[in-house]
């Protein structure tokens, strides 16, 4: 196989390693539903599309961890049942053969406070949601918090909040803060269910993307919400997408940057040559239909082989 640039498929090459992506599980057991703009959701056939996953990276056998980007169980998840909720869906991540690395989404936030979220999903640090790993020297793994700036999922008097809440009314008119009403093109993206990277965080990733430098290494940036519009729809944008992104431009080092939440996905490149790829929900397949994969990491380019729903995709680097 061949690709329109004329590079040769590496097919024929083992990757470095491979890792498996699923998003937007969201869970619960209750009747299927439909969302704000009318896309059927099936929240409990969600689950079996994520046993389903865990089985073919086990069954691939050369699959070193996995990630879910965010929102494992569904805001309409009744709140008497979210603690055992967001446990039966861990226990089907812990299924899997090796490290699952978890994203806080907003629908789990809708759920549990982050205080009984994080350790309950194993984050390598219950104080906060972001990290970065290296599953080997050559490359380095940098995870956001899409939420640290947030209306949801802080105690109400907590600094952080009462920024996301300011800012909100600040850029939303409408009483109802998770509807875009008159809002136009970008500024679209400032409703409740978004968020923000607050200063401490991007001082971390600054500082993690020139270590990553030093070390020469190629980064893979994973955030629940995406942080290019090119990928994504306005309304699913993080807050302050253009500050992120600022660092991580700063940078040749990252190359790719996966996100969730906008559930249909999408794929763009940007002009500073950094592949962003929204990957499709767990949440919107049929029963029998799937949507989850797995990417084939070379020196070059990431691989996503993506199974139904899931589209695969080609990210080759420029440089």
């Amino acid at each position: 196989m061949s690709y329109p640039n004329g590079l040769v498929s590496q097919g024929m090459l083992q990757p470095l390693f491979s890792f498996g992506v699923i998003t937007d599980v969201q869970y619960a057991d209750i009747p299927d539903g439909r969302s704000f703009l009318g896309v059927p959701r099936y929240y409990r056939n969600s689950i079996l599309v994520l046993r389903k996953a865990v089985q073919n990276w086990n069954n691939h056998q050369n699959i070193s961890f996995s990630l879910n980007l965010g929102d494992i169980v569904d805001g309409f998840c009744p709140k008497d049942q979210s603690l055992e909720a967001v446990k039966k869906v861990v226990k089907e991540f812990d299924k899997f053969n090796g490290r699952v690395y978890h994203m806080i989404g907003n629908h789990c936030l809708y759920n549990l406070p982050r205080s009984k979220l994080l350790p309950l999903m194993s984050f390598p640090n219950v104080e906060r949601a972001y990290y970065d790993f290296s599953p080997i020297p050559e490359y380095r793994f940098v995870v956001l918090d899409g939420y640290d700036i947030s209306a949801i999922g802080w105690p109400h008097d907590h600094p952080h909040t009462i920024d996301a809440v300011n800012l909100l009314n600040e850029k939303n008119p409408n009483l109802e803060k998770n509807s875009p009403d008159g809002l136009v093109d970008l500024e679209r993206r400032f409703l409740k269910f978004n968020g923000g990277v607050g200063k401490e965080q991007l001082k971390w990733l600054d500082k993690t993307l020139q270590d990553a430098t030093k070390s020469n290494q190629k980064v893979v940036v994973c955030c629940h919400i995406p942080l290019d519009p090119g990928a994504s729809s306005k309304q699913a944008l993080l807050w302050n997408y253009d500050e992120v992104m600022d660092v991580i431009h700063r940078y040749d080092c990252v190359k790719v940057c996966l996100a969730g939440h906008a559930h249909k996905g999408g794929h763009f490149l940007d002009s500073c040559g950094v592949h962003h790829r929204v990957l499709e929900a767990a949440l919107e397949c049929p029963p029998g239909t799937n949507a989850f994969g797995y990417i084939d990491v070379f020196e070059d380019r990431l691989s996503l082989i993506g199974t139904d729903r899931m589209a695969s995709s080609e990210m080759v680097f420029n440089h």
